[in-house]
């Protein structure tokens, strides 16, 4: 059975394996307390940091633009979702509806915001559109630390000036209070959920790679010219990668703000550092491949804190860390030893089949 299949198939079916078999074995350790809490909560942060990884290489990978604005998308797709919990907290007893509702909507507001900037943006390239994404990405960030939303029984009040000016009724409550943000959301993130997500969101990356739109967007970061020669739709196929990508990172927000009490928009989380780190990821496991961003994620972000009682240590040990996987990814030495010795166990493996 498997020599019938083909190797994008195989390939496939190693990444999903991969992801399950981890876990499992996660899973079984959390059970029998074999996990400290301090890495049983870093669980979901994981989770979400594959499906940012998995998502932007999409764009960078696949399509081949650089976008430095994906922290951006994230941003909206928490507060769209967070918002909706925090409103229906009461009205939607059933946790696993909320959330599944709050999930639909951050990634649908997300996608929106995708078609929205990605319209205009994609006819830049290389980084002029880098540049104005990571500008999308602070503009949405600082939109969100000034913008102040309360409820009372005549209905929603907003405003960009401070709490006193949203004149509520005194039986009015504040739900995004600014650079305060969210207070108050379901923490329904659960490790489970966001293992579902990943599996969701490589069900959709992989098979939009494998299938004929995918091919398309991959003629087009090869050769421009030549794919629009042919009869491809250029903006179409960029859009589509853009808006997929957007709403994957739309998901793994609606995962970021229900994990947490209180959801607050500020660099670290949702500006230009977090979207250099997940860029990261994305190159240091290898542009374009899959695998290795889910790889580099997992590593990238449990080595800060598996390296966390080395105090002074902690940081030299992660940039060397970070070095190393850059020359083996990307030095032509690594990459020619790699090639001989894989090729080698490839062969042996052949021969003995």
């Amino acid at each position: 059975m498997l020599k019938k299949m083909n190797k994008n198939t195989k390939s496939n079916l190693i990444t999903y394996g991969m992801v399950i078999i981890a876990f499992v074995i996660m899973q079984t350790l959390i059970a029998t307390g074999s996990v400290s809490s301090l890495l049983e909560g870093i669980m979901v942060p994981i989770c979400i940091y594959v499906i940012m990884a998995v998502s932007l290489n999409l764009v960078v990978g696949i399509l081949g633009e650089l976008s430095l604005g994906h922290a951006g998308f994230m941003c909206v797709g928490a507060f769209s979702s967070a918002f909706f919990s925090k409103c229906m907290k009461d009205v939607i007893e059933n946790g696993i509806l909320r959330f599944l509702l709050a999930m639909l909507i951050g990634i649908a507001v997300a996608a929106v915001f995708g078609i929205i900037i990605g319209i205009p943006v994609l006819r830049l390239k290389g980084d002029y559109l880098a540049i104005v994404t990571l500008a999308f990405g602070e503009i949405i960030k600082n939109l969100v630390n000034v913008l102040f939303i309360g409820k009372d029984s005549n209905g929603f009040h907003f405003s960009t000036k401070d709490v006193m000016d949203l004149n509520m009724e005194p039986d009015g409550t504040v739900i995004v209070n600014g650079p305060q943000g969210i207070t108050g959301t379901p923490q329904d993130s659960t490790f489970v959920i966001g293992f579902i997500m990943i599996l969701i969101t490589l069900f959709i990356v992989l098979n939009m790679i494998n299938s004929r739109d995918g091919r398309a967007i991959m003629a087009i970061r090869d050769n421009r010219i030549a794919a629009e020669s042919v009869g491809i739709n250029i903006t179409k196929y960029k859009l589509m990668a853009f808006t997929v990508s957007a709403a994957l990172a739309g998901g793994a927000g609606v995962l970021y703000a229900h994990n947490l009490s209180t959801l607050t928009a500020n660099t670290n989380n949702f500006g230009y550092n977090q979207s250099i780190m997940i860029l990261v990821f994305v190159v240091l496991g290898g542009i374009g491949n899959i695998r290795g961003s889910i790889i580099a994620a997992v590593i990238l972000t449990l080595l800060p804190e598996l390296l966390r009682g080395l105090q002074d240590y902690r940081m030299l040990i992660y940039a060397i860390v970070l070095i190393a996987m850059m020359l083996f990814n990307w030095a032509p030495k690594a990459i020619e030893w790699r090639e001989k010795h894989l090729s080698f166990f490839r062969k042996k493996k052949e021969a003995v089949k």
